[in-house]
């Protein structure tokens, strides 16, 4: 397949695959809830905030430099070191002080504390923040694509496992063409393109 098919199958994979945050809820007194994501929270990470019923409550926050988020009624809430069901939990039980039985979402849209990075043959490389469940075919097209000399299908993934480093190898043309399911990517991964051998 030519290069620029390739890449037009990778940019319409990506946008399929769109950015992914991480909801859990809690209602103050209930038990606690289940958590399909447990990536945690740092500093500068944005997330959404719901409290049921309290639409003056509800806002997108920033976890500051401190580590923490300013909240109406609670004040300073920590949240760094937290994932997005024990933030949830926090903010339920603070907030029962002052409500009935809050029920409280948290959504992570930006997990900006994590990093992955793209290197090597793209159009535009460097350190991308980490989305949850982010794959290699958003990384690459979050860096502008594979230019092209890329060998897209000798892509490499590095990652660090227990204190040692391991190195995957991910066809990204057969993902994009279909032929290979999507590569996930953790914070702190480094995809590496290598350029084509003639």
């Amino acid at each position: 397949m030519r290069p620029f098919m390739t890449l037009a199958l990778v940019t319409i994979a990506a946008c399929g695959a769109a950015s992914r945050g991480v909801t859990t809820s809690v209602k103050a007194g209930g038990s606690a809830p289940t958590v399909t994501g447990t990536a945690v929270l740092g500093v500068g990470d944005v997330f959404d905030v719901r409290v049921f019923g309290e639409d003056d409550m509800s806002g997108t926050y920033r976890i500051s430099p401190d580590g923490t988020i300013d909240f109406p009624l609670i004040g300073k809430v920590a949240a760094d070191g937290e994932t997005a069901g024990s933030l949830s939990g926090i903010l339920a039980t603070s907030l029962a002080k002052y409500l009935k039985s809050p029920s409280v979402s948290v959504f992570v849209k930006e997990y900006n504390s994590k990093k992955v990075f793209v290197l090597g043959q793209v159009k535009a490389p460097g350190t991308f923040p980490y989305e949850q469940h982010m794959n290699i075919v958003q990384a690459v097209t979050m860096a502008g694509g594979f230019d092209k000399l890329a060998d897209q299908n000798a892509t490499s993934v590095t990652r660090v496992v227990d204190g040692r480093e391991q190195r995957m190898k991910v066809a990204v043309t057969d993902i994009g063409e279909g032929r290979a399911p999507n590569f996930e990517l953790r914070p702190g991964d480094i995809v590496f393109v290598p350029e084509t051998l003639f």
